[in-house]
Order: structure tokens, then C-alpha cells, then sequence
């Protein structure tokens, strides 16, 4: 079996699974062999099994699954990316279900029976107890993307007049504290959040000490129904380990943690991209079919954006015909054109999502990326005026293809700045469709500035 310690190599895959150890695993399983199985199982953090979960094939997940049976490590399932979750819990028996239910927080049962029909949810509420049951079924009721999902009820509380020696005998004799936690929330007799105390802080004081004294500065909740986008970036911009969720009436419901919220953060950054590219929720586990699936829409956009490209360069077939050089230098206006353009969008959606692209310096980053636009849109017309014209030997097509590569790169800075702007305005994702409305611009101001241009001054 494969020592832990050879996954800990000073390259770029440090951290990913060790191929050695992913074969011992997947020989154990085609063998039978569970002993083998869970002894290198229990070496591997739960996000290591669970990027090999969704790695493998259909049948050797089952086969994996069925063979580590009762000891199967419930963390791993919250760790799964949610396509990839579908697929293991249905491959889970209802006893496997029921046990690793009862080991999870409560923020991480509600990820795992949020999308189950109601047959299935019974069976792992059922698994629950009382308490448990009553708080995810609270929290079901709350918007999917919302603090309400996002947050745990399990959390360590304590009123204004405790002492750090009240808290530290109250944790001792408690069997039931949180898995992790970093704050106690001190509470008012209304069970309203008042303040919190770090732990580090709870263990460098005398027991005498009043806990209402050692309280952070910076203190912020989170309303309960607030958007999941929010929270993330609260705990990002304000640097929050913990921060207390309350309900409309200013009451303790829960707490969320940075993992949740970082977790969160991933998933909206990775979100953008796919969004970008038109792949959706797609997941490495996947079926051929559903990938097939979701990315035919797209691409179907995509060629309709191409026949308007297109049927504006029907527009000057004489000119072609008569300079065929044209169809040949047209590609690198229009491929110069979306490139530039897609670099200004990429970063104009990610500073939409991070809050950075405001109504106040809205202004001045759209005049920075014309004149950027501009600027490289000069420099490279000069390049490519000078392979035309020695291409060729046409002088006046080196001017041609000049003017359009600058007209084409300052609409290219243009439009990627101002696109992704006014889908947001309109309270549109802004990764959703601007590379496609980018991409269309700029390929339909190229061909019209670059033929427009040949039409008159080369005909």
C-alpha cells in the first residue's frame, strides 16, 4: 500500500491523488478485498476520496461503494460536487444512508437531501433526531442559494454576565458541541446576538474574566434569507471565520463557517467560467449524453451568431471576388477583434462578481479599456500593414487592414467592458450570454470596417 507521505511531493500536483494509490484502491475493489480497500481508504481525507468518486467510471464507483459498505466515511459525501452526490447516494443503501446521515452537520444533510424526491428524504429524516429533523426541515424551507441553507445549527452560545470560566465548564460537560467552531455567540435574554469571542481568546484569559469584555470589535450577522453571493463575499471582503445567521426578528438561528462560505466563493467563480464558455453546471462525472446536452443550445447561438457574420460578409462578395487577398488577411481582423475583446470581458465579469465595478468608477474603466483598446489597436496596425503590404504588395491594403485593426480592437474594448455592464443592469447574469453577444460584435464591426473599407479605397 501506497505511504501517505509519497503524496506530499513538491510540484504542482502535491495535492492531488498519488495514480499509485488511486491503482491499490481500484485493485482492492476489483479483487474484493474490502480489508485492503478501507485500510488505504483511511489514509485519504474525505476530498481526496471524493475527487476519486467522481474521477472513476459508473462501475467502479458502485462496485467501491458496495465493497466499503458500513464504514463508508459520511464526510466524504458533502464533499462531492453535486452531480457527482446524485449519483453516490443512489448507488447508497437506505442503511448507509441512515448512517451517515447521523454523523453529518446539519448544513451538510441539508446538501445532501435538498435535491432528493420526497421517498428518499423521508428515509434520511427518519435517520435524524428529533432536534436534528426539526432544524433541516426548517432549513429546507428557505431559498435554495440562500444564509438559511447555507448555515448549522450547531453552535456554542453563551448569555452577557458568563465568564470565560462559566464557557470553558459548560464546554467540557457538553456532549454535543459542534464538529468545528471558532466563535462563542454571546446572546441576550431574547436569544438576539450581541457579540462573539474567539476561542484563542476564551483560552489566553483567567477564568474570571467576563466574556461581554472580550467580545470583537467587528461584529456582523448574516440575515437569514440573504443570498448565498452575498455571504460569500462578506466573509471574503471582511475577512469573517464565523458569523452569526438571524431571522427577521433579529434572533440566533444559526451560524455559518468560512469553509461553507469559501466553498461558496468556488462554486460562484467557477460558475463565471463555465458560464463563459457555455458549459453550465457541467461536471468532469458527467454522462456523454448530458454533456452532449447542455452544450448543444450554445453552440446552436453560436451559429446563428456565425450565419449574421456570415451574411454580412455576403454583403461585399463582389469585393472579394475582386481581391481575393481580402479573404485571406479577413480571419486575423476578426480572430484579433474577439480575442481582445474576450480579455476585457473575462475581467469585467470577474469584477462584477467581486463587487470591484461600481456605478462611481464605472466611467473611468470603461474610457481605460477604449483606450487600451485603442492602443494595442495601433500598435498591431502597424504590424499588420506591414505584413500586407509586403504580403502582397498592395500599399493601400496595408491602410485598409490599419484602420480596421484599430477600428475593430477600440469596439472589441468597448463591448467587453459594456455588455457584461448592461446584462447586469438588466439583471441578467452577466457570464451567461456576453461571450456570445461579444463575440458577435466584434466579428460583425470587423468585417464591416475591414470590407467597407477595401470596397472603397480598393475598388
Amino acid at each position: 500500500m501506497a505511504d501517505p507521505a509519497e503524496r506530499i511531493v513538491e510540484n504542482e500536483d502535491a495535492y492531488a491523488l498519488n495514480a499509485a494509490t488511486v491503482d491499490a484502491i481500484l485493485a482492492a475493489v476489483e479483487a474484493g478485498e474490502r480489508l485492503r480497500l478501507i485500510e488505504t481508504l483511511d489514509h485519504l481525507h474525505p476530498a481526496d476520496i471524493a475527487d476519486l468518486l467522481e474521477q472513476i467510471d459508473v462501475s467502479q464507483r458502485e462496485r467501491l461503494i458496495e465493497l466499503w459498505g458500513k464504514d463508508l466515511n459520511p464526510e466524504v459525501l458533502s464533499e462531492l460536487e453535486e452531480g457527482a452526490r446524485d449519483l453516490v447516494l443512489a448507488t447508497l443503501t437506505p442503511d448507509q444512508l441512515s448512517s451517515a446521515v447521523q454523523e453529518l452537520e446539519t448544513d451538510d444533510v441539508v446538501y445532501l437531501v435538498e435535491d432528493m424526491d420526497e421517498p428518499q428524504q423521508e428515509i434520511l429524516l427518519d435517520a435524524l433526531d428529533d432536534a436534528d429533523r426539526v432544524a433541516v426541515e426548517q432549513s429546507l424551507t428557505y431559498d435554495e442559494y440562500s444564509a438559511g441553507r447555507m448555515m448549522q445549527r450547531e453552535m456554542v452560545t453563551a448569555p452577557e454576565h458568563w465568564t470565560v470560566g462559566d464557557i470553558i465548564d459548560f464546554m467540557r460537560a457538553s456532549d454535543d458541541l459542534p464538529e468545528q467552531f471558532y466563535d462563542i455567540i454571546i446572546v441576550d435574554p431574547a436569544l438576539k446576538p450581541v457579540g462573539e469571542v474567539r476561542l484563542g481568546k476564551v483560552m489566553a484569559h483567567p477564568r474570571t474574566v467576563k466574556l461581554s469584555t472580550l467580545m470583537e470589535d467587528e461584529f456582523r450577522t448574516i440575515p437569514v434569507n440573504q443570498s448565498q453571493e452575498d455571504v460569500a463575499y462578506a466573509f471574503n471582503q471582511y475577512h469573517m471565520i464565523q458569523a452569526p445567521v438571524v431571522d427577521e426578528h433579529g434572533r440566533l438561528v444559526g451560524t455559518i463557517t468560512i469553509d461553507d462560505a469559501m466553498d461558496v466563493l468556488e462554486d460562484e467563480a467557477e460558475e463565471d467560467m463555465r458560464l463563459l464558455a457555455g458549459v453550465g453546471d457541467e461536471e468532469i462525472s458527467d454522462s456523454t449524453w448530458a454533456i452532449a446536452k447542455r452544450r448543444f443550445p450554445w453552440l446552436l447561438v453560436n451559429l446563428l451568431t456565425a450565419v449574421i457574420a456570415s451574411i454580412v460578409i455576403s454583403l461585399f462578395a463582389d469585393t472579394l471576388e475582386a481581391v481575393v487577398a481580402l479573404a485571406i488577411l479577413m480571419p486575423i481582423v476578426a480572430s484579433m477583434g474577439g480575442n481582445a475583446a474576450t480579455q476585457t470581458l473575462t475581467v469585467a465579469v470577474r469584477a462584477i462578481a467581486t463587487r470591484d465595478l461600481t456605478a462611481s468608477n464605472m466611467m473611468r474603466v470603461v474610457r481605460r479599456e477604449l483606450v487600451a483598446g485603442t492602443l494595442n489597436g495601433v500598435a498591431f496596425a502597424i504590424i499588420i500593414a506591414i505584413i500586407g503590404m509586403v504580403w502582397f504588395g498592395i500599399p493601400m491594403l496595408g491602410v485598409v487592414l490599419a484602420i480596421a485593426m484599430v477600428g475593430n480592437l477600440a469596439v472589441a474594448g468597448l463591448a467587453g467592458i459594456l455588455i457584461p455592464i448592461a446584462l447586469d443592469k438588466a439583471g441578467a447574469d452577466p457570464a451567461l450570454a456576453s461571450g456570445t453577444f461579444v463575440t458577435t460584435v466584434t466579428d460583425v464591426v470587423g468585417f464591416m470596417l475591414f470590407l467597407g473599407l477595401a470596397s472603397a479605397l480598393l475598388l
